[in-house]
């Protein structure tokens, strides 16, 4: 496909700009979210998280933390964001969301469960970071957002959340009542380098 008039369509295909393909977008589906709150230099707290989620946090502004089954992401000095894709096995940490809740709460921390209130895009290729400056003030150069590296900004005139995955791809997040208006923006941004649209795959 490269028919403009169906720039913004979310069936996967080849959209803007004949024989290019510099952008890759691909919806990131999110089976859990959850804000995570709380002072790092309470050492209960810490072990609390670490047992509820087998991780530390980062505390380095601006950065995230992998492991095998999550992404800890720094939103500010007491506030983090945890994300997993599908599926969850029973066993996985973002599970039983109460009973973590009251441990953390227990601790000194809150926990919130926020997975339906953001919608996330993969954005990959090496238009991808143009794509995103287009829209948003932040500086996207390999030299100035590396791998691991999150910023909380605006695309357009919506908040969003931007990490940088270990492979180099992009994440953005936004509110999901804003995501039709985002999503038509950055179709129409990626057009003109030529761009592929991918079905949905789990946050990773």
């Amino acid at each position: 496909m490269s028919d403009e008039s169906v720039i913004g369509s979310s069936t996967p295909g080849h959209y803007g700009v004949a024989r290019t393909s510099l952008v890759t977008l691909q919806e990131a589906t999110i089976a859990a979210a959850w804000n995570l709150q709380g002072d790092p230099a309470k050492p209960a707290l810490v072990e609390q998280v670490r047992l509820s989620f087998g991780t530390s946090l980062p505390l380095i502004p601006n950065k995230t933390l992998d492991t095998d089954t999550l992404t800890a992401v720094w939103l500010g000095p007491t506030s983090w964001l945890l994300v997993a894709g599908d599926p969850l096995s029973p066993t996985h940490p973002l599970t039983h969301f109460a009973a973590k809740r009251d441990a953390v709460n227990a601790a000194g921390g809150a926990l919130f469960d926020v997975s339906t209130s953001r919608v996330a895009w993969t954005l990959a290729g090496p238009r991808a970071a143009t794509v995103l400056a287009s829209g948003c003030p932040l500086d996207f150069h390999r030299r100035a957002f590396p791998v691991e590296s999150c910023a909380q900004s605006l695309f357009g005139h919506v908040s969003a959340l931007f990490c940088r995955r270990a492979n180099g791809d992009f994440t953005m997040f936004v509110a999901r009542s804003f995501a039709r208006d985002v999503w038509s923006t950055l179709c129409v941004a990626s057009a003109q380098h030529g761009y592929d649209l991918h079905t949905p795959a789990p946050f990773r």
